[in-house]
């Protein structure tokens, strides 16, 4: 059982909130993932950006909860196969930091898309949370995104995830998705991602009143009440994309 937290720290503090500037904080990060090589690819990834400081590395769920209490930091990102289960540790440890830590934002990451682990991280609410493939942990600027929007409150679910999902849900017909038409269906890979209706309307060059008028549809055919809260729409969403999806077979 390796345990690497916390990191060395850089040497020129001064050089690293210099290239901030005098107002602006670095971003605490602790990772976790029991690949090795993948620690190393994500912190020379982020190294690059001078917002990021990751403060420790682990790669099982127990010193992912030592490395928060010891370390404090601003944002988690996490698999979810680690020891000690090997199952949905970097869940289970993402809903106990929700109760212990709720200001804290968690990312966690999944090399195929199943949607009962996003139901199980959404389970208590969207809100710092997100869900991504490991494909995108390579892209810096998608990585930096969800970290940035996770510790505003915000949520993210990988686009690709909600994408395959529908994809496979229309396909079923005895799906509820099935009675939504293409720009619904549209609309609701968009609510699924964590949009707001001002963004979905701009994205897909719609007026925000039509946006409205799609969404109560789409609520109206899925038998859903017309919560407009969007943690309330990812859940749902991810409800219903979860329908008669088989479990991956590794995460």
């Amino acid at each position: 059982m390796v345990s690497e937290f916390p990191v060395d720290r850089e040497p020129d503090s001064g050089a690293r909130q210099g290239a901030l500037g005098e107002d602006a904080r670095t971003i605490r990060v602790v990772l976790a993932d029991d690949s090795y090589l993948l620690r190393e690819a994500i912190t020379h990834v982020l190294a690059s950006d001078p917002r990021f400081e990751i403060v420790a590395t682990v790669d099982n769920g127990e010193s992912l909860i030592a490395a928060v209490e010891a370390e404090q930091p601003d944002v988690v990102l996490t698999d979810i196969r680690m020891p000690p289960s090997g199952d949905d540790e970097g869940i289970v440890v993402a809903n106990r930091l929700r109760m212990t830590h709720p200001d804290l934002g968690v990312v966690v990451v999944s090399q195929y898309a199943d949607p009962r682990y996003g139901l199980a991280l959404f389970a208590g609410g969207s809100d710092r949370r997100a869900y991504l493939l490991k494909e995108r942990l390579h892209d810096r600027k998608q990585l930096v995104a969800a970290l940035e929007t996770v510790m505003d409150g915000g949520s993210v679910v990988d686009p690709k995830v909600v994408e395959a999902l529908i994809a496979v849900q229309v396909r079923e017909e005895d799906s509820p998705l099935a009675e939504l038409t293409p720009r619904e269906l549209e609309i609701l890979s968009e609510i699924a991602e964590g949009r707001n209706n001002q963004a979905i309307a701009e994205d897909l060059v719609l007026t925000k009143r039509a946006v409205e008028k799609h969404i109560n549809a789409i609520f109206m055919k899925l038998g859903l009440s017309h919560a407009q809260d969007v943690s309330r729409r990812v859940k749902a969403a991810l409800i219903y994309l979860a329908q008669h999806q088989p479990p991956a077979d590794g995460v």
